[in-house]
Formats: structure tokens, C-alpha cells, sequence
């Protein structure tokens, strides 16, 4: 099995699908209704840059116990765009469907970044 060699934050799986996050939520949000701009369409959008955000911060950070910390801030704030998410839901913002997509994205994310976390706390050999 071949190991590929992460060189960058940008060779990241999870940095790559925390930016494919943002893009979905800048799609989702530009159908909000005009008056929203500045509530929970912000607040949907600085979390999910977030995402992405923190993981690149992390990665280069000189420390396995820093980067593990970036990550669970990142965790913090996929939780906080589920949660814009069930509220732009319940308001009609968006479509169950939309919804359902959207809330899967961030579980995917989400499994991953936990699985890296607990790999970081492994000392190395």
C-alpha cells in the first residue's frame, strides 16, 4: 500500500472538503431571502470558512497537539453550520432535500476530521 506524502495543508482530504463546504454554503445562502444578508447568511458563511481555515492553521502549526486543537475548532464550527442549517430549515430557507445534502457534507467532514484527531494523539514510532 502507498502512502501519500501530505506536504501541504492543500494535500489534505479534509482541508479539500472543507472548501467544497464553503462553496455549498455560499450556494445554498444566495437564495435567502434579501433581508437576511447580514443574520444567519453571515453567520452560515464565516462558519464554514472556518472550516477549512482551521485546518490550514493547524497543519502549520509545528505541533501535533496544536494542529489536534485547530481541529477540534473546526469540529466546533461544523457543528455550529449544522445548526444554521436545522434553523434555515425550519425558517423555509431551504429544501429538505437541500438539507439532507447539505447535513451529509458536514457529517462526512466531520467523521474525518475525528478519525485524524485520534491518529494525532498516537505517538509517533
Amino acid at each position: 500500500m502507498v502512502k501519500s506524502v501530505i506536504l501541504s495543508f492543500r494535500d489534505l482530504r479534509i482541508w479539500r472538503l472543507g472548501i467544497d463546504i464553503v462553496k455549498e454554503t455560499y450556494r445554498i445562502t444566495n437564495s435567502f431571502p434579501k433581508k437576511e444578508p447580514y443574520g444567519l447568511c453571515s453567520q452560515m458563511q464565516r462558519a464554514s470558512v472556518s472550516v477549512p481555515s482551521n485546518i490550514a492553521e493547524g497543519h502549520i502549526r509545528a505541533s501535533r497537539k496544536e494542529f489536534n486543537q485547530f481541529l477540534r475548532i473546526a469540529l466546533g464550527s461544523l457543528a455550529e453550520l449544522e445548526t444554521q442549517a436545522v434553523i434555515s430549515l425550519e425558517l423555509g430557507y431551504i429544501q429538505q432535500e437541500t438539507y439532507n445534502d447539505f447535513v451529509k457534507m458536514l457529517n462526512d467532514e466531520s467523521k474525518q476530521i475525528r478519525s485524524l484527531t485520534k491518529k494525532l494523539l498516537i505517538p509517533k514510532p
